[in-house]
């Protein structure tokens, strides 16, 4: 990993991201919350990428290094919270459901001055109420270790579409069957079916925010027709994909 930048405090700010620029990893002393509203903000750290469309919102614990990277317009807001402030308990990155509520608030929290008025203190004390009862979500893909993992992982990370069964790409990367099946549960928590439709969400994310066609990503991230692509993406994101590349 390149140099990592440290940063005292997590930014309360709005920061603009083109498509395909990033942020080098780094760290903050202060727990952050990150929300884009719109595109698509992927977040990376040695355990893996966690990927959240703008309907959701990316909680990154203090002292975690981490990425980012944007997939379409990205107008990053950045809130920082101290760190004997962690209304989650979570010391790892998560993805979180944000309803209107919780939305209205991280908006009103960037864009405010940062002081600590009243106003805003009661501001931040139903923001915590809020982040408490926000549903967590498992958008997230786990890095593997294994070589012999790691070999079959980049393999569809290359072409999502491949419909090869796991003992034919096992074996091309030196495995067993039962022993890359075992690999996927006991390194990253799922079975090799959960961890392929991970991997073609996150990929089917990334199109949808360079606008191409929802017909051509169910495709070529390897879904046997329109329909079931959309059923699933619904089912993962509370949307159709439609209105996902609508969303503003």
């Amino acid at each position: 990993m390149p140099e990592i930048r440290h940063t005292p405090e997590a930014p309360t700010r709005i920061r603009v991201l083109a498509p395909g620029e990033s942020i080098d990893a780094h760290r903050h002393d202060d727990h952050q919350i990150i929300y884009a509203g719109s595109g698509v903000l992927a977040v990376t750290t040695d355990a893996g990428t966690w990927f959240a469309p703008g309907t959701r919102a990316i909680w990154v614990p203090a002292g975690c290094v981490h990425a980012h990277r944007a997939h379409g317009h990205l107008a990053l807001h950045l809130l920082g919270l101290p760190p004997d402030t962690n209304p989650l308990g979570l010391d790892e990155p998560t993805v979180l459901a944000v309803g209107p509520l919780l939305r209205e608030l991280i908006l009103a929290s960037t864009r405010a001055p940062h002081d600590d008025t009243p106003e805003r203190l009661r501001l931040r004390a139903v923001l915590l109420d809020q982040l408490r009862a926000s549903p967590q979500e498992p958008v997230r893909l786990p890095t593997p270790a294994d070589p012999r993992l790691a070999a079959v992982c980049a393999i569809l990370h290359r072409d999502p579409a491949d419909p090869r069964p796991l003992s034919v790409l096992a074996a091309e990367a030196g495995a067993g069957e039962r022993t890359a099946s075992r690999l996927f549960r006991r390194e990253l928590g799922m079975t090799f079916p959960q961890w392929r439709t991970q991997l073609r969400l996150y990929h089917a994310l990334r199109m949808l925010a360079d606008d191409v066609p929802v017909t051509t990503v169910a495709h070529r991230c390897g879904w046997s027709s329109t329909s079931a692509f959309i059923d699933v993406f619904r089912r993962a994101f509370g949307h159709t994909p439609g209105a996902h590349n609508r969303s503003p």
